[in-house]
């Protein structure tokens, strides 16, 4: 907002008769934890009125609204945790207390002659906002704990506002991108045949409109993420409307970049384009996989970004990111995920209940960008199965942000030609088996699934390819490494190095079983593993340790004086 706007703004709110539960005023500045607290009450209590905004004025005088001005310069203060360690700046110290951050803008500006200082606060979406792990709320003009108040935190975490679907009062029917609108048309025909002679009819109102993306000639924030031009991105803020491809070397280091925004629409392929999708040839080899394939399914691909699109939080104020590595594209969008979980979504194959830009979504639907039948991330799994390629990996470890991987390479040959091999595997049995692939953790029940049909072997819950299927792929050599032998041909070994060079030493039995152990195995894991074979000997009475528990040399028992 410009001054005049501030002005404007600053003006209704002293018109208020009095504070309410979004509206404070302050004469000059007070405690930084005093002002994040503050900051959590006004944007829970803007949420549950169904305020666009909550305010916090420094400079004008509770009660009587007397402009005093006020020397509290946030960008300047510097805060200190409580055990006096660190020295951040306020802003990032309050972004680093404030979870989740919904946001706010600080305003400075002249007002009547006198600086003022105004935070505007964006309300909570879908749950409370807290400060230091504490929500508050206002009662009245006073401050106090959520936790009291039962009621109203149940209200906030069940009321969600569609960011999409709000209008933004500035936008003009100049600040769409009239390529973007011809191709909106275009896909809304292709989805909607039997209405084609209708919307050639429509003139651009009508057909914003009609596809939701004005409302009463409105323009929506959809309106802007997909068809807005690129310079009217700033009617947006604070939210941000860009995506950014980066390329990555093997390093990880960074050799090429490109951010994308608005008409989304549009931007949408160029981005893509800019994806070095590279024919495959490092591929299992044998007559069961005759052809090169590209790295990466472009439906997939547009699917998966266009997902990030129609998900993204806005109001987290983060980008769009697709990254690219010279084996996977991983895909993120701030947000959390709201089915939950991948596999959920997978089993129950159905429209999600919530979506979270439920009028992005719908737009999206109607222009041939997404599926919201549920069937899109099924989909998606479908298509790098009938592929053989690994399945997509969705991490949703961060609280605030989904990132799903796409490999562009075979992680392991035996997994495709078991593909191959049995192309009637359902879904939730690939999944289980991709996880094996990965070297990720199982449950012990779904190592009992897989068991039960001869799919892994080997103790859970270092599991790995079914030997009769091993034999049957051609992999009968990986499958022994992997796998690795029987306790007693270790033992065996063992017990001819002793017999042989006794007294040894540990690092003698390392290395001689260390490379002989299963792949599977990490190498403190293979040390674990040895430690048990010699304990499980020295029990049974075949050696001893002559040296010290630190410095051990192993000799047989029966050569021991």
């Amino acid at each position: 907002m410009n001054t005049q706007e501030l002005t404007a703004l600053l003006d209704r709110l002293r018109a208020e008769p009095h504070e309410g539960e979004w509206l404070e005023f302050k004469a000059n500045r007070f405690e930084p934890r005093a002002l994040g607290e503050y900051l959590s009450a006004l944007a829970n209590s803007a949420c549950l009125l169904g305020k666009p905004r909550a305010y916090l004025v420094f400079g004008i005088e509770d009660g009587t609204h007397a402009v005093v001005g006020t020397t509290f310069d946030p960008a300047a203060e510097t805060v200190k945790d409580r055990d006096g360690r660190g020295n951040q700046l306020l802003p990032l110290w309050l972004s680093v207390h404030l979870q989740p951050n919904t946001g706010y803008e600080i305003h400075s500006f002249d007002y009547q002659g006198r600086r003022v200082l105004l935070f505007e606060i964006h309300p909570a979406y879908d749950r409370p906002v807290e400060f230091d792990g504490t929500a508050y709320i206002r009662d009245g003009s006073s401050k106090t704990e959520l936790r009291k108040y039962p009621q109203k935190a149940r209200q906030i975490w069940n009321r969600r506002v569609d960011w999409s679907a709000e209008v933004c009062e500035r936008a003009t029917l100049d600040d769409l991108d009239p390529d973007a609108i011809a191709k909106a048309r275009f896909e809304y025909k292709t989805k909607f045949p039997a209405k084609s002679a209708e919307v050639d009819a429509w003139d651009p109102p009508v057909f914003l409109n009609k596809t939701k993306l004005a409302i009463r000639g409105g323009l929506t924030h959809a309106a802007l993420l997909l068809l807005g031009r690129e310079e009217s991105s700033p009617l947006l803020a604070p939210a941000v409307a860009r995506m950014s491809w980066i390329l990555k070397n093997d390093r990880n280091e960074e050799l090429g970049y490109e951010h994308f925004g608005p008409p989304f629409l549009l931007n949408v392929d160029r981005m893509l384009a800019r994806i070095r999708n590279l024919t495959v040839r490092e591929l299992p080899d044998g007559t069961l996989f005759p052809v090169e394939m590209s790295q990466y399914d472009p439906w997939v691909i547009r699917e998966a970004l266009h997902n990030c699109i129609a998900h993204q939080d806005y109001g987290l104020r983060g980008r769009i990111n697709i990254v690219e590595t010279p084996d996977a594209l991983i895909l993120s969008n701030v947000g959390s995920f709201l089915p939950g979980n991948v596999e959920a979504v997978i089993q129950q194959d159905a429209p999600l209940e919530v979506y979270r830009n439920g009028l992005l979504a719908e737009v999206m639907v109607n222009l041939n960008m997404i599926d919201t039948q549920g069937g899109g991330i099924k989909r998606m799994f479908i298509k790098q199965r009938n592929r053989f390629f690994p399945l997509p990996d969705y991490d949703l470890s961060a609280p605030e942000r989904v990132k799903v991987a796409l490999q562009g390479r075979i992680l392991d040959a035996r997994y495709t030609r078991l593909l191959m091999a049995n192309t009637d595997f359902d879904l939730c049995t690939i999944m289980l088996l991709d996880k094996v692939q990965k070297r990720r953790p199982i449950t012990a029940e779904e190592h009992r699934l897989l068991k039960a049909g001869n799919l892994v072997e080997g103790r859970y819950p270092n599991t790995v390819v079914a030997g009769k299927v091993a034999a049957a792929v051609g992999e009968k050599a990986r499958h022994i490494r992997d796998r690795g032998f029987d306790r007693k041909y270790y033992e065996d070994l063992i017990l001819a190095l002793v017999k042989e060079h006794q007294p040894v030493t540990r690092e003698d039995i390392d290395r001689l079983l260390l490379d002989k152990l299963p792949e599977v195995l990490d190498d403190g894991q293979k040390e674990n593993r040895i430690h048990n074979l010699l304990g499980k000997l020295a029990k049974q009475g075949q050696i001893r340790n002559a040296g010290s528990r630190r410095c051990p040399r192993w000799v047989l028992i029966s050569s021991s004086p």
